[in-house]
Order: structure tokens, then sequence, then C-alpha cells
């Protein structure tokens, strides 16, 4: 069932990131948050769908300019919304695609937030892509999240995280064609394992930064958000992402803008740029494009682009 509601996305200024998934280690400090994006985007639209259980699911959309040249599936990081990924949403719309974004439950924008403490919020993610795969029908599709969402798409993928209690596998209903995950979480037992990240099956880019340290984690901890690309096996065309003095939410600029800066542009231009080759080279199937993010493979920083 869809249906549009309203238009636009408006943004609170309450805090996002407080306390989410907090059983399984996800959880980060609140903070009040920056008003607007720092880049204008397209107004996108609501809808709403439901899932077979009867819970309804906020998804913003964004269609570009023309018919569509693909389907984007977007998850957001713990806490936060779609609203604020517009530095990285905005460029695959403006390259012609059409973005979909739930905003699930463990979303401080969330008006049931508090229903859905802890793992509860992982349950909801999957239902939410569940429905929104069956939306959009039959048509290819590529996963991509940050964060919390980073795992879901990998999921997309054909990674196996922990199955919630009530949930019956499969966890979707068809996988995507590739996957983009910014800074997923690392192995966490009651969510996800090195093994479960080793079932990603189709083509993948998995980002992370050597400021990726989150709450707990050890000096080189940044590195377990390569777990997914480090785990699954060889020759499956996927690459790993390290960008130098790159965080969790490049200094405030997506996810969190009340993040310490300043935020780390640059950074997240090389992201943006290497996602864009990515997405035009496996989603859009561009042997061209993937010759050329084959080129930029190196151990150097800022950038260091690997592949197995």
């Amino acid at each position: 069932m869809t249906r549009i509601v309203e238009t636009g996305l408006a943004v609170s200024r309450r805090s996002l990131l407080a306390g989410s998934v907090a059983a399984a280690g996800l959880a980060v400090a609140g903070r009040a948050l920056a008003a607007s994006p720092p880049k204008p985007m397209p107004q996108p639209a609501v809808i709403e769908l439901k899932t077979p259980e009867g819970r309804a699911v906020s998804i913003t959309e964004w269609r570009p300019q023309g018919s569509p040249r693909g389907v984007i599936l977007f998850s957001h990081g713990a806490g936060s919304a779609p609203a604020y990924y517009d530095p990285i949403i905005g460029p695959w719309v403006a390259a012609g695609w059409r973005v979909l974004a739930p905003l699930h439950v463990d979303s401080r924008e969330h008006p049931q937030t508090a229903q859905y403490q802890g793992l509860a919020s992982w349950k909801a993610r999957i239902e939410d892509m569940r429905a929104l795969v069956s939306h959009i029908g039959d048509a290819p599709f590529v996963a991509a999240g940050h964060s919390y969402g980073g795992l879901v798409a990998t999921m997309l993928g054909g990674a196996q995280p922990v199955l919630p209690e009530g949930l019956q596998a499969p966890l979707v209903p068809r996988l995507a064609r590739a996957v983009i995950a910014f800074s997923p979480p690392p192995p966490i037992p009651v969510l996800v394992t090195e093994a479960g990240y080793g079932a990603l099956s189709v083509p993948a880019l998995v980002q992370t930064g050597t400021l990726d340290l989150m709450p707990g984690m050890a000096a080189d901890g940044w590195k377990g958000h390569l777990a997914p690309f480090t785990a699954a096996a060889a020759g499956g065309d996927r690459y790993g992402l390290v960008l130098e003095g790159a965080n969790h939410y490049f200094g405030g600029a997506i996810c969190d803008f009340s993040q310490p800066g300043p935020p780390q542009l640059a950074a997240l231009k090389l992201a943006v740029e290497r996602a864009a080759l990515f997405l035009e080279g496996f989603g859009g199937g561009s042997a061209r494009a993937r010759r050329r993010l084959d080129r930029l493979v190196t151990e150097a920083l800022p950038a260091r682009l690997m592949k197995r």
C-alpha cells in the first residue's frame, strides 16, 4: 500500500543519535542538530508504505529530472534521518538516480521511537527494507547506507546478519545489484558476525576513514568498519576505501551536523567521487567506469582504494 502524504521534509533540531541501539554497541552521544543541510536539495516527496504487520513506514523519495537511470535504496545511520545525507544523495539524484530512504524507527525524527529501544529497531529496519523492496516491484536496485544503515545495505547484498526474533529467513525478498556501505559497523555478536559479513555476494564499495572511531574502539578500530570487504570472498568486485582524516560523520557533514568540525569536505568529496564511479560501473553497467575505478586502486592515502 502506497500513499503520498506530503512533499518536502521538515527537519527538527532534536538530537539524532543519543542512545540508539545501545545493546548492540552503536549508541553515540546526542547533540542538537543544525537547522539545515550544507547544500540545498530538490524537494523530495514523502510517501507512506505499510508493512505486512500494518506498521506505517515513511519513505523519502527523490526523483531526478527525466526518466530515472535506476533505483537506490538508502538506509540512514542510527538515530539519524534521510534529510541529513544530502551531500551523498544529492549527486546521485543529479546523475539521474531515483533514491528512496525510509525513516527508521530508531530515528529521533520518528514519532514512535520510544517504542523501539535497543534491538527492537533491528527487526523494524529489516521490515522497512522488505516493504521497500516490494514497493519497487522487480526493478533492479543498488543498496546504500551509512553506519547502522551500512549494515542494512550489506544485508541487501547477501550478508547474513543475526536474524531478529520474530522474523524468518530470507531476510529480504531479493538482492541488490550492488552495495555502497559508508562506515558499516564492525562485527557485533548481536547484530552481525565476521562470517555473516562474509556472505556478501554482490559487488560492493565499503568505506571508512582513519579517524572513524566510535566510543570504546581501539586506536586502529577504524579497520573494523572494513569487515564486509575483508570477510567477503575474493574475486567478487569488492572495494575497500580508506580516507585519511575522515571520521564517522565527515566532521559533521553528514548524519549529525552538530558534530565537532570543521566538516571534512575534502574527504567527503573523495568518498562521493569514488562512490559515483562505483555506482556508474556496477549499478549503471558501465565498463568504462569500472576501468576508471580500477585505475584508482592504490595503497596510498589520502584515498586508499583496495580491491578483492
